[in-house]
């Protein structure tokens, strides 16, 4: 008659079985301790985002590029037009150059033939938030 025995490494499988029906997992609760001038800066952010409003307005772009040239095109630009409104925006990895709040297109493209002369690659644009 031929005795059977358990292979080697059985009892560790048994144990670790054993050992991992006895375990539980995170219990789903999460206590989140955090300055309470945190949400005072959010309801800031939220406030002054809420008062940006380039989606109903029209832009000119008349330059884009890297950093220093774009700061460049943005002072020349203000020398010669002090009444137009003038900034730079950075959309990764350059940087645009945008004038105008224009409420309509036709005022928009107006002001882009007049700009044509001097900056030929402008174009007019509607961004969105």
């Amino acid at each position: 008659m031929r005795i059977l025995s358990l292979p080697k490494g059985f009892p560790c499988l048994i144990l670790s079985l054993f050992i991992a029906s006895q375990c539980f997992s995170q219990d789903g609760k999460a206590i989140v301790k955090q300055d309470p001038r945190f949400e005072q800066l959010l309801n800031e952010k939220r406030k002054i985002n809420s008062s940006i409003t380039v989606n109903d307005r029209y832009k000119i772009q008349i330059f884009t590029g890297d950093s220093e040239t774009s700061k460049k095109a943005l002072t020349e630009f203000r020398k010669a037009n002090k009444n137009v409104d003038a900034t730079i925006v950075f959309h990764t990895p350059i940087y645009k150059v945008w004038i105008g709040n224009f409420k309509t297109r036709i005022e928009a493209e107006k002001k882009l033939l007049a700009l044509k002369k001097k900056y030929p690659n402008a174009f007019l644009i509607k961004p969105n938030k």
